[in-house]
């Protein structure tokens, strides 16, 4: 079983957590973890309405590859001080495939204010689902993730420090 990494932006390109999320993934493998990376945008997932959307092909799919998973390292962009629309959207269609799972973070954000803005998902993760919360997070903030793809030095060595705690805490949990 993997750890499963979430990209869910929603952007079409140029995508600042995406870019943290494909480095996540090349740091991982070239440490010989078996980490895959699950990019929100190439699943068309309903919105959820309490109902239907929980039956439907996509969310099903993403249930399966997600029960699956021994951890999650879930980056999101972060816009009005709070995670995106999507990956609320996507704790409410899949949580229950996370229960007991440690789950990790990091943040691609336009300023440096809003780095309590997972809270919110942790909070609800961690009380819904049981999920271990890793307590140390990347938080990219301006100059962290660069036009070209690259990140900056720091950077880089907190997404590595972040994927090394989230492979021990899976493989001990």
């Amino acid at each position: 079983m993997a750890n499963i990494i979430i990209s869910t932006s929603l952007k079409p390109e140029g995508s600042k957590s995406l870019t943290l999320a494909k480095y996540a993934q090349e740091y991982a493998g070239s440490q010989g973890y078996d980490f895959k990376l699950v990019d929100l945008k190439d699943y068309d997932i309903p919105m959820c309405d309490a109902s239907g959307s929980y039956d439907h092909p996509k969310v099903l799919e993403l249930q399966g590859i997600f029960k699956e998973a021994t951890g999650y390292l879930v980056a999101t962009p972060i816009y009005n001080f709070t995670i995106n629309s999507a990956l609320k959207n996507l704790v409410e269609l899949t949580g229950r495939t996370w229960s007991g799972k440690p789950v990790a973070f990091m943040c691609a954000a336009g300023g440096n204010s809003s780095y309590m803005a997972i809270m919110s998902i942790a909070n609800s993760l961690m009380l819904d689902f049981r999920c271990p919360i890793v307590p140390k997070f990347v938080y990219g903030g301006p100059g962290s993730v660069f036009e070209d793809g690259n990140l900056e030095e720091d950077t880089q060595s907190r997404v590595d420090e972040l994927i090394d705690t989230l492979q021990h805490w899976s493989s001990v949990l």
